[in-house]
């Protein structure tokens, strides 16, 4: 098994590219949807990264996903669109659909995109950030394959159904919020059975809804809620939001990325406020620096070295892994090595 190792986040990402291109994605499409697993990494959330790879070329090779995005309005009002994806990559898609959102905000203000037959799309905030880097405030959520009962129950029909929001805040970095509805994002439970590892408790119930450390029992079982019940109410707006009211799937009738015999179904919502319509962008950004000293001028609880607001750790954990390069499991590596091998490209280490 290979060893773990550090990469170039450039490597990776060509790599990354070049496998998804061979599964008959235009270029530009594969590099954004190689661009969201590196991101991923490079942010920290290797739940979302490169460990996804083989999964979307899966879905691609299996022909529930379409390698060609033609994304189509199905209602394009002034400030409002809904678009049918096609089954096309997540990704790709939601970049296509949240810079429409930013270009009718930037006419009226405030715009409206849903999403509908649109597919997984790994981590919400590389979309929202698009928005604040841009100058606005966006609102992302999305659906997604059942991970969870509802509150009282013991049968999984609701989603993790993430969502997040970004903004600009002046000289530091966005701040950005991107969360799942249940305590843990799926993809951390997969990353620890990837790595042969336990969960802690009170992350999931296996199949009988008993307590469980073991992520494949956990895979098999439910996830559970964040908050307890207001983490599945939460979860069931967000899909209202993301399939109810886009007219995709929803519930039990979304499937992940880790299969490979089902149409997704999932769908988004974006929302997204042109910042100047508001207040100058300029006044916005020294208000939002002073929210942002605010938060970390507060004494520190006991075991705590510093405050962090929204995002601060992801930016600093890119900084880093920019300079020092991407350290990635063991398995994981051993999955590029056997992905590049079926490919016909060389893998970056």
């Amino acid at each position: 098994m290979a060893a773990e190792r550090r990469l170039s986040p450039d490597r990776l990402l060509d790599f990354a590219t070049a496998v998804y291109a061979s599964a008959g994605m235009p270029e530009a499409d594969a590099r954004i949807v190689a661009d969201t697993l590196v991101m991923a990494d490079l942010w920290g959330h290797q739940s979302h990264g490169v460990m996804r790879l083989s999964w979307y070329l899966a879905r691609l090779k299996a022909g529930v996903c379409s390698p060609v995005a033609a994304p189509k309005f199905v209602v394009d009002a002034p400030a409002v669109a809904v678009i049918d994806g096609g089954d096309a990559m997540g990704q790709v898609l939601n970049v296509f659909a949240m810079r429409e959102a930013i270009r009718r905000a930037k006419v009226h203000g405030i715009a409206a995109v849903g999403l509908r037959n649109s597919n997984h799309f790994g981590t919400a905030l590389y979309y929202t950030l698009i928005a604040a880097r841009e100058g606005c405030i966006a609102f992302l959520s999305t659906n997604a394959s059942p991970a969870m009962a509802p509150w009282g129950g013991r049968k999984k029909t609701v989603g993790t159904n993430p969502w997040s929001w970004a903004a600009p805040a002046g000289s530091h970095p966005p701040m950005v919020l991107d969360i799942a509805n249940t305590g843990v994002a799926r993809g951390k439970v997969y990353l620890a059975k990837q790595k042969g590892q336990s969960i802690p408790e009170g992350w999931a119930l296996d199949a009988n809804g008993a307590p469980t450390t073991d992520p494949a029992a956990a895979i098999d079982g439910i996830i559970l809620p964040m908050a307890g019940h207001k983490g599945y109410a939460i979860a069931a707006m967000m899909d209202m939001l993301s399939g109810v009211l886009t007219g995709s799937a929803f519930g039990s009738g979304v499937f992940g990325p880790y299969q490979t015999d089902h149409k997704s179904g999932a769908g988004q919502l974006m929302i997204v406020l042109d910042i100047k319509v508001f207040q100058p962008l300029a006044d916005f950004n020294a208000r939002m620096e002073k929210m942002i000293a605010e938060l970390k001028a507060v004494p520190l609880a006991q075991g705590y070295a510093e405050v962090f607001y929204p995002g601060e750790i992801e930016a600093r954990n890119e900084a880093r892994n920019r300079r020092d390069g991407l350290l990635l499991p063991a398995d994981t590596l051993e999955d590029l090595v056997k992905v590049g091998r079926q490919s016909g490209i060389a893998t970056p280490f």
